[in-house]
C-alpha cells in the first residue's frame, strides 16, 4: 500500500466544528458514514454526517471535504442542506462499528479471539480526497464492571473480521461494492444490462456523486427510468451533481411540469445554469457547452492556473486551457479577453501573469453556432475545448470534444461491446 498521506482515528472527529473556506462554522460532525468492500479491500468513507445549527443532520460528501486538522473540519463551501438519510448500502462508523464485538483473523482461520471495536482509525489516500478505513482499536476479553479489562492493541483493518462483503454476493450491496472498482462507463454498461428492477436497487444504492458520473454516460431511455424512479428530493441532489450539460440534456427528455419541479428542488445556483442552456437549441454550441470551465482573472499568475488545472474533479478536455476574463469569474464572465493553453502554462515562470500570455487570435464561438460548425472548429484549430461567448463579449461556457463526439456518434454507440480491446476485464477497469 502507498505511503499514508494522513491518518485520524474517528473518536477525534466525533463533535468537531466544521468551517467552511470563509471560517464560518457549519455544523459539527457526528459520525462518519462508510461503505463495505469486496475483494478484501477496507471500507471506504463515503463522507461526514453533520448537524447543522438548526440540528438538522446532513451528509457532507469526503469530496467536499479540503482538510481534516487538529480540533476541526474545513469544507470546500458547497454544502447540501436536506436531510441525512442512511442507504441500505451505507455503515455508520460511530454508531454501527464502534463497541462491536468481533473476531481476530488467524491467518486464514475466522474464528479467532473475540474482541470489542473501541476506536477506527481512517487514512487519506495519497494524492486524493479518498478517505478509507486503516486500523482498529480493540480489547480482548469481554470486560463488563464485574471482569478486569482485557489488553488493548491497534490492529490493521485485515486482522478484524465482518468489516468486507462476500465477493460472490449478488445481491445491491455487493454490486455497487463491485462497481466501485470501475470507471463510470463501465457501471453504466453494466447497468445497462441490468434489469429494470435490479438497475433500479443499484441506482439507489449508489452515492449521488457516482450516480450522477454513471447516469452522464447512459443512454437517455435509461437516465428517464432511474431519475423517475428517484425520489424527488434526491433526484434533485443527483442533478445537482452531475455536469449541467448533461442535468440539461436530461431534463429535456422529461415532461414539463416533471422538469420544472425537479429544477425548483434544485439549488438556485445549479438550477440557474441549467436553465440558461435549457434556453438554447440542443444541437448548438450553447445547447452542447458546460458553464463550468476554468476562469480566471487578468491578475492570476500561470502557479494560480496550473493549481486550478490539477483539480482532480476536471475532465481532461476542460483542464486543457483556461480562460482569461474580466470581473465576475463565474459564467456569464465579464469581458473575455483570451485563452491559455496547457502548453503554454508549462513554458513560462510560475510567477507570469496570464493575461500576459493570453491567446487572443481565435475567435470564439457564439452560442448558436450549429453543430457541424462546432466540430469544424475544433478539427480546423486542433483543440478540444472551444469558448462560447455571446454578443456582449461575456463568456457563456465551452464546448468540449467528448460533447460533440456525443451527438456525432449513432444513438447506439453505447451498445458497442469495448471488452474486446481488453480482454474480459473491459477498458478502464481497476481504477478512476
Amino acid at each position: 500500500m502507498a505511503a499514508v498521506t494522513h491518518r485520524v482515528f474517528v473518536s477525534h472527529l466525533s463533535g468537531v466544528p466544521v468551517f467552511d473556506p470563509n471560517g464560518d462554522q457549519v455544523g459539527r460532525v457526528r459520525d462518519l458514514v462508510a461503505m463495505l468492500r469486496v475483494g478484501g479491500r477496507p471500507p471506504r468513507i463515503l463522507g461526514l454526517v453533520v448537524e447543522v445549527i438548526s440540528r438538522r443532520r446532513i451528509f457532507l460528501p469526503m469530496t467536499r471535504v479540503t482538510g481534516v486538522e487538529s480540533g476541526q473540519v474545513i469544507t470546500t463551501g458547497v454544502v447540501n442542506m436536506r436531510r441525512f438519510e442512511q442507504r441500505p448500502t451505507e455503515r455508520l462508523v460511530l454508531g454501527e462499528f464502534l463497541d462491536r464485538r468481533v473476531r481476530l483473523v488467524d491467518g486464514h482461520d475466522q474464528d479467532g479471539e473475540e474482541v470489542t471495536v473501541l476506536d477506527v482509525a481512517i487514512q487519506q489516500l495519497p494524492a486524493r480526497r479518498d478517505w478509507e478505513i486503516d486500523k482498529y482499536f480493540v480489547r480482548k476479553g469481554r470486560g463488563g464492571a464485574l471482569r478486569r479489562k482485557g489488553e488493548t492493541l491497534t490492529v490493521e483493518w485485515s486482522a478484524v473480521s465482518g468489516f468486507s462483503l462476500d465477493e460472490h454476493g449478488q445481491g445491491a450491496e455487493n454490486l455497487v461494492a463491485t462497481f466501485e472498482r470501475l470507471r463510470p462507463t463501465d457501471v453504466a454498461n453494466a447497468l445497462h444490462h441490468l434489469s429494470p428492477k435490479r438497475r433500479a436497487e443499484v441506482a439507489a444504492a449508489l452515492d449521488d456523486d457516482r450516480l450522477a458520473d454513471v447516469l452522464e454516460e447512459l443512454p437517455e431511455d435509461d437516465q428517464v427510468e432511474i431519475i423517475g424512479k428517484l425520489a424527488e428530493e434526491r433526484a434533485a441532489d443527483v442533478l445537482e451533481a452531475m455536469d449541467p450539460d448533461d442535468a440539461a440534456d436530461l431534463l429535456s427528455e422529461l415532461p414539463e411540469e416533471d422538469k420544472e419541479r425537479l429544477l425548483e428542488l434544485m439549488r438556485p445556483d445549479d438550477a440557474a445554469d441549467v436553465r440558461r442552456l435549457l434556453s438554447y437549441e440542443e444541437r448548438t454550441a450553447g445547447g452542447l457547452m458546460t458553464t463550468e470551465p476554468i476562469v480566471l482573472r487578468p491578475d492570476a499568475t500561470v502557479a494560480d492556473a496550473l493549481a486550478r488545472v490539477r483539480q482532480q474533479d476536471l475532465s481532461p478536455a476542460l483542464a486543457a486551457q483556461v480562460y482569461v476574463c474580466r470581473s465576475p469569474d463565474e459564467t456569464p464572465t465579464g469581458k473575455y479577453l483570451g485563452t491559455v493553453h496547457f502548453q503554454r502554462l508549462l513554458r513560462d515562470p510560475p510567477f507570469t501573469l496570464v493575461s500576459s500570455i493570453v491567446d487572443s487570435d481565435l475567435v470564439p464561438l457564439p452560442p448558436d453556432t450549429p453543430l457541424p460548425l462546432v466540430t469544424s472548429y475544433l478539427a480546423a484549430y486542433n483543440m478540444v475545448s472551444a469558448p462560447v461567448v455571446d454578443e456582449s463579449g461575456s463568456l457563456l461556457g465551452a464546448v468540449t470534444v467528448d460533447d460533440v463526439l456525443d451527438h456525432l456518434l449513432p444513438d447506439d454507440w453505447r451498445e458497442t461491446d469495448l471488452t474486446d480491446l481488453h480482454g474480459e476485464e473491459g477498458i478502464g477497469r481497476g481504477g478512476r
